[in-house]
């Protein structure tokens, strides 16, 4: 497929309506879900809808071909980070070209994926296919995936199981079939509120949340010395971050509360259990005793906004292998950045991460995607739905 096809501008047309939509994790997605299930749906695709607890947001799944087992899903989140406090050249909700790059939140994270998906759909309709391709759009992945944590679970209790999917998170459109989990957390301290020239007589919640996050530096060394040797991930261990430290209001009042956003991105599972078990010791053994000596109401509360299990890298996975040949790749990389992959692995699905763009635009003002790129996508794309007209996976 060349460059200047007319799938190319069909989908750098459907990009520039996607960007339209401001779905910020923060909004609700239901008319971008409204769109793509139009779009979608006038392809001839049959669909299903799943909203959230609160009705504001919604994952879409869509299949075209026989209705059968198998097939691959294509899959790629709605949502987009804030671009508050962020400097932009242009609206960054309004697609703006430049030399051949497409500038706008979210059309490299992930929303020109989707866009190459829906203006494919009518080839996908065309041909004969074998078994079906499904399309999977979910919500908030960029707070905790939580859309596709709620959509795994509905796959499971329907039945179905594609043998493959593709989740198109920027990757130069290079295969990627392996990436650390992202556990993410809030923790709550909660003490007593006092005058600040008498200290003693009150807990200071922000002292407490500070003594914690100083021990997350030190567990952030003693993770380096658990690396395992033959690591493939860069870096080659278990990292841990506190994001967010915010507490107290003005200087002359001791913090009544405290709150630490924090997250740690596992290379094993037992790597987040020692994490875990650290972090109880000091509270249970130090922190809380001392609070609860001068105010026993005192607490602290450690709240999972979400615990993603990473893609692990298999020695079989028929997704990686349709999808280099598929782009004529000769190997597969990692990220260490995490995605919905892990997800669909997690159900039994053999999972690849491929998609057009480049990380590094993601979450900046002036992101961007290029031309070029998507067009390495569709040819990809084409490429599926002649070999799923021809085979199965």
């Amino acid at each position: 497929m060349r460059q200047d096809t007319p799938a190319l501008e069909r989908t750098i047309a459907i990009l520039a309506d996607l960007v339209a939509f401001t779905t910020v994790s923060s909004e609700s997605n239901l008319d971008i879900i409204a769109y793509l299930g139009a779009a979608l749906e006038e392809a001839g695709a049959r669909l299903w809808t799943e909203p959230d607890a609160t009705g504001e947001k919604a994952n879409l799944f869509a299949t075209i071909g026989p209705d059968r087992p198998g097939g691959v899903v294509l899959s790629g989140h709605t949502d987009v980070v804030p671009v508050a406090d962020q400097e932009w050249s242009s609206d960054p909700f309004e697609i703006v070209e430049r030399g051949g790059k497409l500038y706008g939140r979210g059309t490299c994270d992930m929303k020109g994926f989707v866009a190459a998906c829906v203006a494919m759909a009518p080839v996908f309709a065309r041909v004969p296919l074998q078994v079906p391709v499904h399309f999977a759009f979910t919500y908030d992945e960029e707070i905790g995936c939580f859309g596709a944590q709620a959509l795994v679970q509905s796959l499971a209790a329907r039945g179905l199981r594609p043998a493959a999917a593709i989740i198109g998170e920027p990757s130069l459109m290079q295969p990627v079939d392996g990436h650390k989990g992202c556990f993410e957390y809030t923790t709550w301290v909660r003490g007593l509120e006092g005058h600040g020239s008498a200290p003693d007589r009150g807990v200071n919640a922000v002292e407490y949340a500070a003594r914690i996050v100083a021990e997350m530096g030190q567990l952030r060394r003693a993770l380096k010395e658990r690396a395992p040797a033959d690591c493939p991930f860069d870096p080659p261990h278990t990292t841990i971050n506190p994001g967010v430290l915010t507490g107290g209001s003005v200087h002359n009042i001791i913090p009544g509360t405290a709150r630490i956003d924090w997250e740690m991105r596992p290379v094993a599972a037992s790597d987040a259990a020692f994490v875990k078990q650290a972090l109880a010791r000091l509270i249970d053994e130090a922190l809380l005793p001392e609070m609860r000596a001068i105010h026993p109401a005192a607490s602290i509360r450690t709240e999972t906004v979400a615990e993603v299990a990473g893609l692990e890298r298999c020695a079989e996975n028929p997704a990686r292998d349709l999808v280099m040949a598929l782009t004529g790749a000769n190997a597969a990389g990692l990220v260490p950045f995490g995605t919905e992959a892990g997800l669909f692995q997690s159900i039994g699905i053999a999972s690849v991460i491929c998609g057009p763009g480049d990380i590094a635009q993601a979450h900046k003002p002036d992101e961007f995607i290029e031309r070029a790129q998507l067009a390495q996508c569709l040819t990809m794309l084409d490429r599926l739905s002649q070999r799923l007209a021809q085979q199965g996976v």
